[in-house]
């Protein structure tokens, strides 16, 4: 059965792979995205669908989103601020962007009856040092003095929002929790540390580890993870309920930067920066970062079918491609603010 798909923050790294999963699965698209951190060219390829489209808008927008989402069937809410150093350079802008873009999707598609995937963040655990994170394991934060955190009080509200629209409204939601996606199209522009690693090995520079390198991470590829979104939308017995999507797979920074200079064949050399001085005073990590994924295997089946080495492979090899040729080139359509493609 056709649906009509919202997809906010679909012109970002996830949402764009989501969007051709959609499209490829029969789905009709609708795509709201500021482009604050997103890009056209993300979804260059896709413009030209006869099932897609795109509005260059805010999902701040009220007028806007009650127009898109009255013609949905069901709304993927991806659009945030995303990035620590986004997060520590433009704190306001990341507490307004996440906290009122979810009220305003949650609202509306109450309105109108219409199911939401929440996009949410391994950030939430917080300091916790219980891992595996089950999803009701609890939330362990740093001092509101420190940006740092303001990401995962903001991912944390929305959560706490979406349950609260569940509960009183009994509207359909579902919630994900996402650990460390990666793959074609991620930027390293807002601190994600694998497409800066790779592209700082490739050019032969000092590969920059901020802390010790010692905090480990699970990566997983953004196919695994958008076939696992699409699969909960679809899941009766999702609703209500919040998933991890990840990998069991850890690794630590400094391994991983070792692993893409081998996998380079990079002349580079590891350089430690401390967090005092990559990101100011005061700032605070997760030493791990690792899932629990029982819950979501029950309701869906879910593994992860990629392991980290492939993908490194796969963004290496897509970087070393032609310009021309890469997953996330592409030119930039005259796009109206409201979304009519010239």
């Amino acid at each position: 059965m056709t649906k009509n798909v919202v997809v906010t923050g679909g012109a970002g790294f996830i949402g764009s792979h989501l969007c051709e999963h959609l499209l490829a699965c029969g789905q009709k698209v609708i795509v709201v995205d500021d482009l604050s951190t997103g890009s056209i060219a993300n979804i260059q390829h896709l413009i030209s669908h006869k099932n897609f489209r795109f509005i260059e808008g805010s999902v701040r927008d009220e007028e806007l989103m009650k127009e898109v989402i009255e013609k949905g069937d069901c709304i993927y809410h991806l659009a945030a601020a995303v990035g620590v150093n986004l997060i520590v350079e433009r704190p306001v802008h990341t507490i307004e962007t996440n906290i009122h873009g979810t009220e305003v999707v949650l609202s509306i598609a109450n309105q109108f009856g219409k199911k939401v995937l929440i996009t949410s963040s391994s950030e939430v655990y917080g300091k916790n040092e219980q891992v595996p994170f089950k999803e009701d394991d609890d939330t362990v934060l740093g001092s509101t003095k420190f940006s740092r955190w303001s990401y995962a009080c903001s991912k944390a509200i929305d959560e706490f929002l979406a349950f609260a629209y569940h509960r009183q409204y009994g509207l359909a939601v579902v919630i994900v929790r996402l650990f460390n996606t990666i793959g074609l199209r991620q930027t390293g522009r807002y601190g994600m540390v694998v497409p800066r690693f790779i592209d700082w090995a490739m050019k032969n520079e000092p590969v920059m580890i901020y802390g010790t390198g010692k905090q480990s991470r699970s990566f997983t590829y953004v196919g695994d993870v958008i076939k696992a979104m699409a699969a909960l939308m679809e899941a009766k017995n999702a609703e209500g309920e919040v998933f991890n999507i990840g990998s069991a797979e850890e690794i630590s920074i400094e391994k991983l930067a070792d692993k893409v200079i081998e996998k380079t064949h990079s002349k580079s050399l590891k350089q430690y920066i401390p967090y005092s001085e990559a990101y100011g005073q005061g700032f605070d990590d997760m030493q791990r970062r690792l899932p629990c994924l029982e819950k979501i295997k029950r309701a869906i089946g879910y593994e992860p079918k990629i392991k980290l080495d492939e993908m490194i492979d796969i963004i290496i090899a897509d970087a070393v491609r032609p310009v021309s040729t890469r997953s996330s080139c592409g030119g930039h359509p005259i796009v109206d603010k409201r979304g009519k493609n010239e």
